[in-house]
């Protein structure tokens, strides 16, 4: 059975689902192979950055070997995007069913079985597991090596026993979650985003150490299933790197649901009383203490390079990671680094980019730059908050002036129909233009009406375009045109009221 760093069982209960997630991702007994002469590319780790850069180089036609400690799929499939969609929508329904009286449905009946809810999980986790797992990669043509992968010379790895030689290796090996120096923290046995997805019987208190997007995720979601769910925060609002205002709708959505939000606190200690966990913790000069049932962590990652022996390859890191200049190349310069080990966004979209970034670079002479790529994110919430390009703040460290539209969804009809009205759309573009420099949405699906302000920043199509684009009605996506719409009432000034004044007068 797989454990996490705290030793805490990963894939439990060893059901059928879990079970044929294993024989996917981690299958008992494979033999690794036997190795090439020499490969075009090795890949340390098996998560989205390394699995993206095997492929990718195979299908080119490269010679390709993929080591993996672990799982394949990474954080990722098994315990992060993955698992936690998977609990976030259950979490949503059990919500909409509470809910349902606002529109004229039946009364709920019972308090929902929340080992189902986890079941059905582990099921969909194991439903989409093939699309990771070593048998695929293995079927395009990749050495696939399950062990500790770690640098013996410039040029060399070694992995259960055999030396791999490259000419070019991708460093991919993710991070993991990190506990925050609190006294007492490590003698408590508590969860993070590894162990958390392991429960099978719902925690009637559950204590959240950080309001980032896991923490808020998680809080809200469990909230949702029953839960008394207190979060500890030292920042004295939720989601403290997003916008001020989309901030504050999720954070009156979490408070409605019952989440108690203990913000602009210092933790004192963490300690145990039986099976209770007991946080002490200290606000505008007074001490309080809060007991659970179970305690999760969310604040901080680690890289995973502690075995990579990656002095011996000449690679610089620190306590953040590999050391990569702009092209994701590492100061040995056979040896390129990106996802989660590497970077400052850890987001699974994120290193896809940069693993195709990667393989431009390290065999096609290309000049691809972390810099160029345009990194949207989502904090899957109710309602969710979505966020690309730049924020006013950093707008202004670059010198850049802006102009700011905001449309609430209280004026969308979908949103009213659906009775979804918290949120709304602030766009940030480029002063006196039309051009898109940042956008950041709040709604119930935010993650998905953020594509096209995507595809405006990365492509520079501006609002005047998304104007004239027809957007289909009723739906929550035209608050989009909206805000193109009142961009060119912008452009209707006192000058050109006068023109056209002039100009009607002639029809008359």
């Amino acid at each position: 059975m797989e454990s996490t760093e705290t030793g805490q069982p990963l894939f439990y209960p060893l059901d059928e689902h879990n079970e044929r997630l294993l024989s996917h991702v981690h299958p008992a007994g494979w033999k690794n192979p036997t190795p090439k002469k020499r490969y075009h590319l090795v890949v340390l780790g098996a998560g989205t950055a390394g699995l993206v850069s095997a492929a990718g180089a195979a299908g080119l036609g490269a010679r390709v070997a993929l080591i993996e400690r672990h799982m394949m799929g990474g954080d990722c499939l098994n315990v992060g995007c993955v698992p936690s969609k998977g609990v976030i929508g259950a979490a949503r329904v059990w919500h909409e069913v509470v809910e349902g009286s606002r529109f004229g449905a039946p009364p709920h009946i019972g308090s929902g079985d929340f080992g189902k809810a986890m079941e059905r999980m582990r099921r969909l986790r194991a439903d989409i597991s093939p699309h990771d797992s070593v048998e695929r990669f293995q079927g395009l043509g990749i050495d696939v090596f399950l062990g500790e992968g770690r640098f013996t010379g410039p040029s060399r790895v070694e992995v259960d026993g055999a030396t791999l030689e490259f000419r070019r290796a991708v460093i991919a090996t993710g991070a993991r979650a990190a506990a925050p120096p609190i006294p007492g923290l490590e003698g408590t046995d508590y969860l993070t985003n590894e162990s958390i997805f392991a429960l099978t019987e719902r925690p009637k208190r559950l204590g959240v150490i950080g309001a980032g997007p896991i923490g808020c995720e998680l809080a809200q979601s469990f909230a949702r299933f029953g839960s008394e769910v207190t979060v500890f925060e030292m920042m004295p609002q939720i989601l403290s790197r997003e916008d001020e205002d989309a901030a504050a709708v999720v954070q009156d959505a979490m408070i409605r649901d019952g989440v108690d939000l203990q913000l602009g606190i210092a933790i004192q200690e963490v300690s145990t009383d039986g099976r209770e966990k007991i946080v002490r913790f200290e606000r505008d000069g007074a001490s309080h203490s809060i007991a659970v049932d179970e305690l999760l962590v969310s604040v901080g990652r680690a890289p995973n390079i502690e075995a990579l022996d990656l002095d011996k390859a000449g690679v610089r890191h620190h306590e953040k990671g590999v050391e990569v200049d702009e092209r994701f190349r590492t100061s040995n310069p056979k040896i390129y680094a990106c996802g989660d080990v590497a970077s400052p966004f850890q987001f699974t979209h994120a290193a896809d980019a940069q693993a195709r970034a990667v393989l431009r670079n390290a065999f096609f002479f290309g000049r691809a730059k972390s810099s160029d790529l345009v990194v949207p994110w989502c904090t899957y919430t109710s309602p969710e908050i979505a966020h690309v390009g730049l924020y006013p703040n950093q707008a202004a460290k670059q010198g850049i002036a802006i102009d700011t539209l905001r449309v609430d969804l209280s004026s969308v009809d979908r949103a009213i129909l659906d009775g979804a009205t918290e949120g709304f759309l602030k766009i940030h573009t480029r002063k006196g233009s039309d051009e898109i420099l940042g956008a950041t949405v709040v709604a119930a699906h935010a993650g998905d009406l953020l594509a096209e302000l995507c595809l405006a920043v990365t492509q520079k199509i501006g609002l005047s375009k998304i104007a004239e684009t027809i957007h289909p009605y009723p739906t929550t996506a035209e608050v989009i045109k909206k805000a193109a719409d009142a961009y060119n009432r912008t452009r209707l000034t006192p000058a050109a009221q006068r023109f056209f004044g002039f100009w009607f007068r002639l029809f008359r």
